[in-house]
């Protein structure tokens, strides 16, 4: 039922996304702009969705794990898999210090799970795979994609964002007649150019933390044990706080915690959500959970 909501909730702010930009387009004078921006980041977005598992591995420096070496990790990712009902994705070890992970690929059939050194030292066999069950959920939901769609919106928006700052200061885009030529028109354009990134963020980063949510609750139910991966987001809190990532490229990767994921305002410009409002619903999963 959990993850029915986070879907809808998710479908919700896609279409407010795509509505968002069908306005934008409208406002500064038509469609030829609104197209151009969206067929451009749908290339590049959709091209980092297709070839996302080489770029964020050869970013990360991430090394293919043989089944001899890590026998017990390779059958909890296999055991998982077949829960979920998808195929069992590669496994790759991340040499960073910092106890994280990720997932990615285009979808079940080419996904990767990669874990940071960090995550096997820290972490005890039962919510290391409390862990891999909320990695090989984002799998199953294609949450790679669904992230690249709204990417895609948010750049498109950003865009024209940007061809509506320099509409502003050349005079308009054409598309209106006349109305954006006037002072009233320019002011418009302005600050259509400053609060659409920010519109487009704010919702981006919503339909992130919703897959977040989503992947906690399958991942409980796919685990069988929610208290595993509410222990786990406990001790990776702690230990990404005391031991944050030596990677560049850490920032740009949808890891399972985030170090900047807070409560208040700050939580409206986090990929993810609160870890004590995370840790509360799996608890609640839980036999004999409190709701």
């Amino acid at each position: 039922m959990a993850v029915f909501a986070q879907g809808m909730k998710t479908v919700m702010l896609l279409g407010l996304l795509t509505g968002l930009m069908m306005g934008i387009g409208q406002m500064i004078g038509g469609q030829n702009g609104m197209v151009f921006a969206l067929g451009l980041a749908a290339v590049m977005n959709l091209g980092s969705w297709w070839f996302s598992d080489k770029l964020v591995l050869a970013a990360t420096r991430a090394q293919k794990i043989d089944p001899a070496q890590q026998p017990k990790l390779h059958a909890m990712v296999q055991e998982l898999s077949r829960t979920a009902g998808i195929p069992a994705p590669a496994l790759y070890l991340v040499p960073d210090p910092s106890p994280n992970a990720f997932a990615t690929g285009r979808g079940p059939g080419h996904a990767v799970v990669a874990v940071n050194q960090g995550l096997l030292s820290l972490l005890p066999e039962r919510e290391l795979r409390g862990v891999l069950a909320h990695e090989i959920a984002h799998i199953k939901h294609r949450d790679i994609l669904i992230s690249s769609i709204a990417a895609t919106i948010a750049g498109a928006i950003m865009m024209i964002a940007s061809m509506a700052r320099w509409a502003a200061i050349f005079g308009g885009l054409g598309g209106r007649g006349d109305d954006n030529r006037g002072g009233g028109g320019v002011v418009q354009l302005l600050v259509l150019a400053v609060l659409a990134p920010l519109a487009a963020s704010l919702v981006h980063m919503a339909v992130s933390r919703s897959r977040e949510y989503a992947a906690d609750a399958e991942g409980g139910a796919i685990s069988g044990d929610p208290n595993s991966l509410a222990d786990a987001l406990l001790h990776l809190h702690q230990g990404i706080a005391f031991r944050p990532s030596m990677n560049e490229s850490a920032g740009t990767i949808h890891h399972i915690m985030h170090p900047f994921s807070g409560g208040s305002m700050l939580k409206l410009f986090s990929t993810h959500p609160p870890t004590e409002e995370r840790v509360k619903r799996l608890r609640a999963m839980a036999p004999g959970g409190r709701r």
